[in-house]
């Protein structure tokens, strides 16, 4: 695992990106893996993308300090991933949002404080991006500005990518209303009322954008309510307890 240097300037909240070349696991070696969810994936490139990029994940919440083992990843309506305790646990500790990316063998995550998005994407600077897929990438004189200068492609698709990351959002937000400053290394993008900073490096051969906004990357479930009382409960009657077990089912 190696780690991005990222400055985002003094304001910027805390932030953590690394990389990793993704190995041949298996899903007994990943603790965050979901059976479930592996058993989706039908190609053998895409569980290995798909284990590489949880363990990388892993190995990111430890340096940042944290227990995965008694975590779990959700995911919104829109596939956007987040972490949580898993039920019965019955921590409340406040979680960092990610940002899980993969392409050409390597792995990407980004963790950001709470009540903070983040969105990482990576490609190989030498990426070739079909001209067929531009008008699916931009509009207009942005769409000019790209069939006139494709070698700025890649950096155009991990930028927008990492924004519709880091809205939370995926393809539901439309690429095409993104609009990324071609040449700037910095650059502040207003999307609704959502106000986003995006990065771009160039590390180990790799085009790589990272974007953060102020929001919530946490999805919470009913159990948070019960959760909430139980508490509140516990303060007015310090004596009042609860226990129960959990356990991961990953194998």
């Amino acid at each position: 695992m190696r780690t991005i240097p990222v400055d985002f300037g003094s304001d910027s909240p805390r932030l953590l990106c690394v990389v990793a070349p993704i190995d041949n696991l298996s899903l007994s070696d990943v603790q965050l893996a979901d059976v479930d969810e592996y058993a989706t994936f039908v190609t053998e490139k895409r569980k290995r993308e798909y284990l590489g990029g949880r363990l990388l994940l892993e190995q990111a919440l430890e340096a940042w300090g944290i227990d995965a083992s008694l975590l779990e990843v959700r995911r919104n309506e829109y596939r956007a991933p987040s972490i949580a305790y898993m039920p019965g646990t019955w921590l409340r500790n406040p979680l960092p949002s990610i940002s899980i990316g993969h392409s050409n063998g390597m792995a990407f995550v980004a963790l950001v404080e709470p009540s903070w998005t983040v969105g990482i994407d990576g490609e190989p600077t030498k990426l070739e991006i079909s001209s067929g897929v531009y008008d699916m990438m931009a509009k207009g004189e942005e769409l000019a500005y790209l069939q006139d200068n494709p070698q700025h492609s890649v950096t155009m698709w991990t930028g927008k990518e990492a924004i519709q990351k880091a809205a939370r959002r995926g393809m539901h937000l439309n690429p095409r209303e993104i609009k990324i400053p071609i040449g700037n290394t910095e650059t502040k993008i207003s999307i609704g009322n959502l106000n986003f900073q995006l990065e771009n490096y160039l590390f180990d051969g790799y085009n790589i954008s990272i974007a953060i906004a102020p929001g919530t990357g946490y999805d919470a479930i009913a159990e948070d309510d019960l959760l909430e009382q139980t508490l509140e409960a516990m303060s007015v009657n310090p004596e009042w307890s609860i226990g129960c077990n959990t356990t991961r089912l990953n194998l």
